[in-house]
């Protein structure tokens, strides 16, 4: 999810009562809440979208960022005490609670991020399987407004009531996302199956934003990729015939072979497919996921790559 969502997640388990149980629990929270999405400064030496959600999102992380934290806020605190800028109305530190919240804040991270397609590899590095919930677009306003209000109230109310309900109305507003793709995805997979086009061997619901009773529906029949409309309310469906990935095309292992980006791409994406033209002995390679492109349309993520071909 993105970080405004994390920022308010820990946000609202801190005004739902956490924050009384040390100094600094809040910020404990929040920081802790976005700390996994450290692993963006991959970027800036030459990783792309195969190194997000990894390492800083797997238990070997945590068992690093959770005491690192606590201990670094602690830290901070004696820090001001002894520069005379410890504000008098914090409350004591205590490092057992920040212990406890910088688990708390930091486990909410990859709970919140298995819930869209985009997915996380939640066992790095034991296991670098990627998991998805297909639950959730991964900015979802309705989750902002919820929590947004549930800590506004909270603070002007000075009470804990509103920031519980907030929590308790987002975890039951995921749990019928959830519901609502798998219903989505099982009808998509009838509706393919009786279209003559195959047994599907997944079925994807891509929550688009703001709508939450429609999805975008791909479904793969093995080496073909399908579109598909879905409305939970009222219940409507329509699937479109195939296409041909062509992800069995020779240049696409030569491209991965000569280019780091493109072979990162294979990796992390989950429905890839290939545009292949070719010419003077050249073959150019156009990769896409069919998650993050709207019906065939323009595409968020793609790489490219030209690779030279032996004559025949």
């Amino acid at each position: 999810m993105d970080n405004l969502t994390h920022s308010l997640a820990g946000w609202a388990l801190g005004e739902a009562g956490l924050k009384r149980k040390t100094g600094l629990g809040v910020a404990t929270l929040i920081i802790a809440a976005n700390l996994p999405d450290i692993d963006v400064i991959g970027l800036a030496f030459g990783e792309n979208l195969a190194f997000r959600r990894g390492i800083t999102h797997g238990p070997l992380a945590w068992a690093i960022m959770i005491p690192g934290l606590a201990l670094a806020m602690q830290a901070f605190d004696r820090w001001q005490t002894r520069r005379g800028t410890r504000p008098e109305s914090r409350p004591p530190v205590h490092l057992g609670w920040l212990l406890a919240l910088s688990a708390i804040g930091v486990l909410s991270h990859p709970a919140l991020d298995f819930l869209n397609v985009y997915g996380i590899r939640l066992l790095m590095p034991l296991s670098e399987r990627w998991f998805y919930g297909d639950t959730l677009f991964i900015i979802d306003v309705w989750v902002w407004l919820a929590l947004g209000l549930g800590v506004f109230l909270a603070r002007r109310r000075k009470r804990e009531g509103p920031a519980r309900g907030a929590l308790a109305v987002v975890a039951a507003y995921i749990g019928l996302m959830g519901y609502g793709s798998h219903i989505a995805e099982v009808k998509t997979a009838e509706a393919v199956d009786a279209a003559g086009y195959g047994k599907p061997r997944q079925v994807v619901a891509n929550t688009p934003p703001v709508n939450p009773f429609r999805r975008q529906m791909i479904y793969d029949v093995g080496g073909r990729y399908g579109y598909g409309e879905a409305s939970l309310l009222p219940p409507q469906l329509s699937v479109a015939a195939p296409f041909p990935t062509h992800m069995d095309d020779p240049a696409i292992p030569a491209a991965a072979a000569q280019s780091k980006e493109v072979a990162d791409f294979l990796y992390w994406s989950r429905l890839p497919y290939a545009e292949v033209t070719r010419g003077n002995g050249a073959a150019r390679v156009v990769l896409h996921d069919a998650r993050f492109v709207e019906s065939r349309g323009p595409a968020i993520f793609r790489v490219e790559a030209t690779v030279q071909e032996q004559p025949q």
